[in-house]
């Protein structure tokens, strides 16, 4: 599943850095995920960097969009010129 951001995102900022697809973005209200760009850190890291660093925890997996690891390590290997 790609991961989402919860309205509980208090704005920090942590997150953004932290995301090697550079998923993760401004939004009007409160940081958002590309779920398009959003591969949970599979092929770059063993779990998802931006859960790791979110200090309220507002870093769900988005319930619209399961995922196999598998579509992660395709979409990951498309976005980096691998596929």
């Amino acid at each position: 599943m790609a991961l989402m951001i919860t309205d509980d995102c208090i704005n920090c900022a942590v997150c953004e850095p932290e995301c090697p697809n550079e998923a993760i973005f401004e939004g009007e209200e409160i940081y958002e995920i590309n779920p398009d760009l959003c591969t949970e850190c599979v092929g770059h890291f063993d779990e998802p960097q931006c859960q790791l660093v979110c200090p309220v925890d507002c870093i769900p997996h988005d319930p619209e969009r399961p995922e196999s690891g598998g579509q992660l390590m395709e979409r990951y290997r498309a976005l980096t010129g691998q596929a």
